[in-house]
């Protein structure tokens, strides 16, 4: 049972990052649907996600391995921290999206434009799953339908409730920074005890650090814009 927990807490991770990063990728589904019949747009939310669920999980699964290779963590670590910043800066686009009556045409759309804003989620799902590819795929396998299915409903509550993308933001920057420790080559360095004794501390200065940059972020922009 105690091994049990810490695996249920790393699906719950991996369900929340990835909804909490999919709100642009929903919006794309929809933009490149919008166009079709309606006898024909469900077929292809449906197929576009899927394909795009399958793509991400092979995505991830090579982003996992290949995250055993110095000096690669650190680079993913700071590239979490960014991608956090950026969430809580509310930058991203969806522009270029266009709609179309076809409807392979709409998946193929779809399909390129998830595999292309995806970096973030493969990213950091791979380092929440670490070693468990079991844990990937089903939190993937949970998280995706349910933001194909409830698209509205997700993005509408993010923007009700901002806290679940402060607390979302704070979680990658908490990943990234264990994922940064966590490097074969600082643990090389620092040792393997020394290493795992700052993780949890290396973890909370990265989430600190998320929320204090976004939040100078926003009073800036807030100050530009007055």
């Amino acid at each position: 049972m105690e091994d049990l927990f810490p695996q249920i807490l790393k699906l719950l991770g991996i369900i929340w990052i990835n909804i909490i990063l999919s709100g642009d990728n929903a919006v794309v589904i929809a933009l490149a649907c919008r166009g079709l019949p309606e006898d024909k747009r469900r077929i292809g939310m449906v197929l576009g996600a899927g394909v795009a669920v399958g793509l991400r999980i092979i995505f991830t699964i090579v982003v996992a391995a290949l995250l055993t290779t110095p000096f690669l963590k650190i680079a993913g670590g700071l590239l979490l921290l960014w991608i956090a910043v950026k969430l809580l800066q509310g930058d991203d686009e969806e522009g270029g999206v266009k709609e179309t009556d076809r409807l392979w045409h709409a998946v193929w759309t779809v399909v390129v434009a998830d595999a292309v804003m995806s970096l973030d989620n493969v990213l950091a799902i791979a380092a929440v799953a670490q070693d468990s590819t079991v844990l990937l795929a089903v939190g993937l396998a949970i998280s995706i339908p349910l933001i194909v299915a409830g698209a509205a409903l997700i993005m509408a509550l993010l923007d009700r409730f901002p806290l679940l993308v402060w607390a979302g933001a704070a979680l990658l920057g908490w990943v990234a920074g264990e994922m940064l420790i966590s490097d074969p080559w600082l643990i090389g360095q620092l040792g393997q005890d020394i290493s795992h004794k700052a993780e949890i501390p290396i973890a909370i200065v990265g989430a600190i650090l998320v929320l204090a940059i976004g939040y100078v972020s926003r009073q800036r922009a807030a100050t530009d814009e007055a």
